[in-house]
């Protein structure tokens, strides 16, 4: 079993807030292809890189799913499917692998 996370960005890269719709998209797409999700919205995470021009900061949700497998070349492509949709240089999808207790 897989755990993966996706690293949304709550805003464009000129700090306007993404429609909400966008973000329920995203939901609706994971959970009908795994069959459920988590998302971590209440309180957003911070994200802090160093930039061209110092450091940079983005607001982010998680969104969690658990797979069985773990089709690499689908995550990426979705991963960069995600980066066109958002606007985004780069969008964090990591995966770990569990076992439930």
């Amino acid at each position: 079993m897989h755990l993966v996370q996706i690293l949304l960005p709550l805003a464009d890269n000129g700090g306007r807030p993404f429609p909400a719709s966008m973000l329920a998209a995203v939901r609706r797409e994971l959970t009908e292809r795994f069959g459920g999700l988590t998302a971590f919205t209440r309180a957003p995470a911070e994200g802090f890189w160093e930039g061209g021009e110092g450091t940079a900061r983005d607001d982010v949700v998680v969104l969690e799913v658990m797979a069985d497998a773990l089709d690499t070349a689908w995550w990426a492509a979705y991963r960069h499917d995600l980066e066109t949709r958002f606007s985004q240089d780069a969008i964090v999808v990591r995966a770990q692998e569990i076992r439930l207790l």
